[in-house]
C-alpha cells in the first residue's frame, strides 16, 4: 500500500504527459492519413491517363515522391509514439520487472541520442537540396527533403515525451547515464578509431549496431548508430551524406508499394474478402482427416497473395480457423506451430512486401520475382500438408461432416471476387497494365467495390484508423530500409564488399557452396533482423556474387526469401514465430515442440528450390 502511495505523485504528471503525447500524435496521424489517400489518387490518375487516355502524366512520379517522403517520415513518427518500431526482444524480454524498466529506459534514451545526432546533418541535407529543381514540377528540392528534419525533430519530441510519461523517471536518469557514458566514451576514444583501419568495421557495424539489436533498441535506429558512429569517428565524410542515402533508401518509388499494399490487406480483412475464401476452402476439403490444417495452409497461400503483410494475412486466418479446430481436437502448439510454418512458407507470394523491397535494392525485374514466387511458395506448402497428413493419419474426424455440395458451390459463388483478386493483381504487372507500385491501387478499388457491392461489409467509420494505422507500419519499414541502405553504402565505401565479394567468389565448392553458405547466412540474418533489414543491407552485396557466378537472380532471391522467412519463424530467435504466437494467444513453449517437423519439412524444400533452378524460373 505504501509502495503505491508513494508512486501517486509522479502518476499524475506522467498521465498528463502522455494526454499531451496523444494529441500531438493525433495531429500527426491526420496528414499521414492524408498522404495515403492522396497517393493512392496521384497513382491511379496515373494508370488511368496512360493506359486508358494514353496520356501519361509528367510530374505525377514527382508528386508522389514528394508525398511518399513525407509519408514515410510522419509514419515513422506515429511508429516511434505507439512503440511500433521493430526490434528484437527475445533477450532482453527475460530480463526481470526492474531491469526490463531500466532496458527500455536506455532503449528510448538510444533512438533519442540517433536523432539528436541527426538533426543537424538533416538540416543541412535539407539545405543543400534546396538548390536542386524538380524538373516537372520545377519547384525545389526542398519541398520534399524539409521531410527528414521535420520528422527527426518530431521523432526526438516523441522520445522524451515517452521517456518521461512511460518510464519512471529514476529509470530515465540510470538509462540517460548510461547512454551519454557510452557515446562520451567513444567520441574520447576518437583519435584511436581513427588509425585502426578496417577493425572499425567490426567495432561499429558489429559491436555497436548488432550490439544495440540485441539489446532491444529499435533495428532502424540500431543501424543508424552504427553508420553515424562509424562516419563520424573513424572518416572525414560529411554526416549528412548519411541524410542522403537514408532517403534514398526511404524515398524510393518501387517502395511505394509498401503503403498502398499494406492498406489493400487491411481492407481484405475489413470486407470480409479473406472470410470468404477460408468458408469455401473449410466447405470443400474440412471435412477430411486434418482438413483445417489444409485450410489454414491454402489460405495462408490465398491471403499472402493479397494483403503482403505476413502479420495481416495470419490476423486473418486463425480468428476464423482456429476455434473450429480446437473442438476437433487440435492443441494449442500444433496450431501455433502451424499457423508461423504458413508464414514462412508464403514469403515468396506475390505481392509480397519482400518481393519489393529485392527488387528495389538489387534491381530484379519485379514481375519476374511475382511470377517465380509462386512454384516455391506451392512446394513448401505441398511439404507442409505432408506434415500434417502424417500427424492427422491417426486423428479422430468424427466431428467433422462433409459439406453438402451445394453448400460448396455456394461458397465458391461468394468467395470467386476474393479469389480472382491475386490473379488480378499479377495480371496486371505482368501485362504491363500497371508496375509493381500501381497495381495495389487497382487492387484497392476492386476491394472496395467488391466490399461495398458485393459482400456488403465495408465500414466507412473504419477508414481513418485503417489509414493511420498503414502510415504507422509503412513508416516503421521504410525508417528500416532508410537507415540500413546508409549503412549498406558505409559498408560499401569501407571496401567491405569488394572483400566479401572476393571471397565468396573465390570459396571452394563453385556454385553449391556459395548457396549453402547463403542459406545458412540468411536462416541466421532472418531469426535476427527480419527479412527487408537483412535484404537492405546484403541484397546489393551478395546479389552481384550470385550473378558473376552464374546463378539466376530470380532462382537466387527465392532461395535467400524462403532462408529469410525460415529464420524469421524458427524460435527462439524468430519474431515472426512470437507474432504467430500473439496473434494465436498461445504461449511460445507451447509450439516449440510441434515446430520442429514443419522447420525440418521447409528447410528440406528451401534445399529442393537451391538444387533445382527450375522450380524458380520455369515460368519466366
Amino acid at each position: 500500500m505504501s509502495s503505491r502511495r508513494a508512486n501517486e505523485p509522479a502518476d499524475g504528471p506522467r498521465a498528463r504527459i502522455k494526454q499531451v503525447a496523444d494529441l500531438l500524435a493525433s495531429m500527426v496521424a491526420i496528414p499521414a492519413a492524408l498522404l495515403v489517400l492522396a497517393e493512392i489518387a496521384v497513382l491511379l490518375t496515373g494508370v488511368i491517363c496512360r493506359f486508358v487516355f494514353h496520356a501519361p502524366i509528367a510530374w505525377s512520379d514527382e508528386v508522389a515522391s514528394i508525398l511518399f517522403l513525407w509519408l514515410a517520415t510522419l509514419g515513422a513518427v506515429l511508429a516511434l509514439h505507439g512503440s511500433e518500431h521493430m526490434r528484437m526482444t527475445a533477450l532482453t524480454a527475460r530480463a526481470s520487472r526492474s531491469s526490463a524498466a531500466v532496458i527500455e529506459s536506455v532503449s528510448i534514451c538510444a533512438c533519442l541520442a540517433f536523432l539528436l545526432i541527426a538533426v543537424a546533418p538533416s538540416f543541412d541535407y535539407a539545405a543543400e537540396e534546396q538548390i536542386a529543381n524538380m524538373p516537372a514540377l520545377e519547384i525545389s528540392g526542398l519541398w520534399r527533403a524539409a521531410a527528414l528534419p521535420v520528422g527527426i525533430v518530431l521523432m526526438a519530441l516523441f522520445a522524451i515525451l515517452r521517456l518521461l510519461s512511460e518510464v519512471r523517471w529514476r529509470h530515465v536518469a540510470i538509462g540517460a547515464l548510461i547512454v551519454i557514458a557510452i557515446v562520451s566514451a567513444f567520441w574520447l576514444a576518437r583519435p584511436v578509431f581513427a588509425d585502426l583501419g578496417r577493425w572499425n568495421l567490426l567495432i561499429f557495424f558489429v559491436g555497436v549496431a548488432a550490439g544495440c539489436v540485441f539489446a532491444g533498441i529499435p533495428i532502424a535506429f540500431a543501424f543508424g548508430l552504427g553508420t553515424f558512429g562509424y562516419l563520424a569517428l573513424s572518416t572525414s565524410l560529411p554526416l549528412s551524406v548519411v541524410v542522403g542515402r537514408m532517403d534514398e533508401g526511404m524515398s524510393h518509388l518501387i517502395l511505394l508499394a509498401i503503403p498502398l499494399f499494406v492498406f489493400l490487406g487491411r481492407l481484405i480483412e475489413l470486407t470480409g474478402m479473406a472470410n470468404a475464401m477460408i468458408g469455401f476452402l473449410a466447405g470443400l476439403i474440412g471435412h477430411v482427416r486434418g482438413g483445417l490444417s489444409y485450410v489454414l495452409v491454402a489460405g495462408m497461400y490465398l491471403v499472402s497473395g493479397i494483403s503482403g503483410s505476413k502479420a495481416a494475412d495470419m490476423a486473418a486466418l486463425a480468428p476464423g480457423l482456429f476455434p473450429e479446430m480446437k473442438k476437433r481436437g487440435a492443441k494449442d502448439g500444433e496450431l501455433v506451430a502451424l499457423l508461423a510454418a504458413t508464414g514462412a512458407q508464403t514469403e515468396t507470394v506475390p505481392p509480397s512486401l519482400v518481393l519489393i523491397t529485392i527488387g528495389s535494392v538489387t534491381g530484379v525485374s519485379i514481375s519476374a520475382l511475382f511470377t517465380g514466387g509462386l512454384l516455391p511458395a506451392l512446394l513448401l506448402g505441398l511439404m507442409l500438408c505432408a506434415v500434417v497428413a502424417f500427424r492427422a493419419r491417426n486423428e479422430d474426424h468424427g466431428k467433422a461432416v462433409r459439406a453438402p455440395l451445394r453448400q460448396v458451390a455456394r461458397a465458391l459463388v461468394i468467395a470467386l471476387p476474393a479469389l480472382a483478386l491475386p490473379f488480378v493483381i499479377r495480371a496486371a504487372v505482368v501485362e504491363g497494365v500497371a508496375t509493381a507500385t500501381e497495381v495495389s491501387t487497382l487492387g484497392i478499388v476492386y476491394t472496395i467495390v467488391a466490399g461495398t457491392l458485393i459482400y456488403r461489409r465495408f465500414e466507412w467509420r473504419e477508414l481513418m484508423p485503417m489509414l493511420v494505422g498503414t502510415a504507422t507500419l509503412s513508416g516503421a519499414i521504410l525508417f528500416i530500409i532508410g537507415t540500413a541502405t546508409a549503412m549498406a553504402w558505409a559498408l560499401t565505401q569501407s571496401g567491405f564488399s569488394n572483400s566479401l565479394a572476393a571471397a565468396m567468389s573465390t570459396m571452394p565448392g563453385g556454385v553449391p557452396a556459395f548457396m549453402a553458405v547463403s542459406v545458412l547466412m540468411f536462416v541466421i540474418l532472418g531469426s535476427v533482423l527480419e527479412g527487408i533489414p537483412a535484404i537492405v543491407l546484403f541484397g546489393p552485396l551478395l546479389f552481384p556474387i550470385a550473378r558473376q557466378l552464374g546463378i539466376h537472380e530470380v532462382h537466387y532471391t527465392m532461395v535467400v526469401i524462403l532462408s529469410m522467412g525460415l529464420g524469421l519463424f524458427a524460435p527462439p530467435l524468430g519474431v515472426g514465430y512470437y507474432s504467430a504466437c500473439a496473434i494465436a494467444r498461445v504461449n511460445p513453449d507451447a509450439g516449440l515442440r510441434p515446430i520442429i517437423g514443419y522447420l525440418v519439412a521447409l528447410l528440406l524444400g528451401t534445399i529442393m528450390i537451391a538444387v533445382v533452378p527450375w522450380l524458380s524460373t520455369g515460368f519466366l
